[in-house]
């Protein structure tokens, strides 16, 4: 297996993630149940943990997922250096786990947000976006929690470390109120670990694969991804 793609209860996105890498070359994506055993998700050379309403959202999203058997071994895999990618409700586990600080709190309009967003990608090179440095993309955002806020001393290690790797922006790269769907501190959509194996973000890329279906941008980072797999 090369690519785990991790369905913890209540996820929806997992098939549309699987589509998306199986239009990539020599990706090999599985699907992991959460309740499987943990040795099939060590096996991976890289992980995605996609969007959906784990657990239902019953207790705050991901609360309930926190205490889930496969933690340590999302943490272990982390560790390990291995290329991980957590989208939208993703993004929510990684921070529940403590491998990517900050949290996701409901949107500042109280309603859930879905639609197409522009994001602005940050200037310093990342395994992620690599060839997308400086550039402005267009992705899906779709969330009820997707509002990005963490504590001040580690905003601004986030900043000085280059750590944030994407914001939302306007069609110009504009970083405004306007153009944030979610309320989130500083435009931030999304933000990698500290040795920067592991990307959370918030917007979907695996819905944005096809330019005739509004964008492919997404693809271009589904395929640095894969890329980084396969170069370990």
């Amino acid at each position: 297996m090369t690519i785990a793609i991790v369905k913890f209860p209540g996820t929806n996105s997992e098939k549309d993630v699987l589509r998306a890498l199986q239009a990539i070359p020599d990706a090999e994506p599985q699907i992991v149940l959460s309740r499987q055993d943990p040795a099939l998700l060590l096996q991976a050379d890289g992980v995605i943990i996609p969007g959906g309403l784990s657990y239902g959202d019953y207790v705050r999203a991901n609360a309930a997922a926190a205490i889930d058997d496969m933690r340590d071994v999302v943490r272990e895999i982390a560790d390990s250096g291995r290329p991980m990618l957590g989208i939208g409700n993703g993004f929510q586990i990684l921070s529940e786990f403590k491998i990517l600080p900050g949290s996701l709190r409901p949107n500042k309009s109280g309603r859930f947000v879905s639609k197409w967003v522009y994001l602005r990608v940050c200037e310093n090179p990342t395994s992620f976006t690599e060839g997308l440095e400086g550039k402005i993309v267009r992705i899906p955002v779709a969330h009820s929690e997707g509002r990005y806020q963490v504590g001040k001393k580690r905003l601004e290690k986030l900043n000085n470390s280059h750590e944030v790797v994407l914001r939302y922006c306007d069609v110009d790269g504009e970083i405004t109120s306007d153009a944030n769907p979610n309320g989130s501190i500083e435009n931030i959509a999304g933000v990698v670990s500290e040795n920067g194996n592991v990307l959370g973000l918030m917007p979907h890329p695996e819905r944005a694969v096809r330019g005739e279906a509004g964008s492919n941008d997404g693809l271009l980072i589904l395929e640095n991804f894969v890329r980084t797999t396969l170069d370990r």
